[in-house]
């Protein structure tokens, strides 16, 4: 916050005033940042997680080139409101895009998306040569 001073007086700033993040509302809701990941290995495979609500499963765009998974989304949004003496123009863009580099270990082919309750699940399984041997038992003899 910017301070200004005048005869000892200390004022803030009108600027800091005006650019408030809620002196028009609107802004409460910007997040500038990439959607938190979970990821988990399993026996078979691997879990992947995004965070990401409030979007559609059309919205993303998710493709696998060279062994690296990239994960994109780009939504825009306008909305006007037109009231007796005011109008009011809102508009709101978010993007985002995470690439993950996959093991050599993993079936590319299988892997499989869905997208419920604001979260975009993976399910990367592993090559049948990745996954780990069944125990044998070796009798023992005389």
């Amino acid at each position: 916050m910017s301070i200004v001073k005048r005869n000892n007086l200390v004022f803030p700033s009108l600027m800091d005033e005006i650019l408030k993040p809620d002196w028009f509302g609107g802004l409460e809701n910007y997040k500038g940042t990439l959607p938190p990941v979970n990821i988990q290995e399993t026996e078979t495979g691997f879990e992947l997680e995004l965070s990401v609500p409030g979007r559609k499963k059309e919205d993303f765009n998710v493709e696998i080139d060279e062994h690296i998974l990239t994960i994109s989304s780009e939504t825009k949004k306008a909305e006007e409101v037109k009231e007796e003496n005011y109008t009011r123009k809102e508009f709101s863009y978010s993007s985002f895009k995470r690439a993950f580099t996959l093991p050599e270990t993993v079936n590319e082919e299988g892997i499989k998306a869905s997208y419920e309750n604001g979260i975009l699940s993976f399910a990367i399984p592993k090559k049948e040569e990745a996954l780990p041997k069944p125990k044998r038992f070796i009798e023992i003899g005389k």
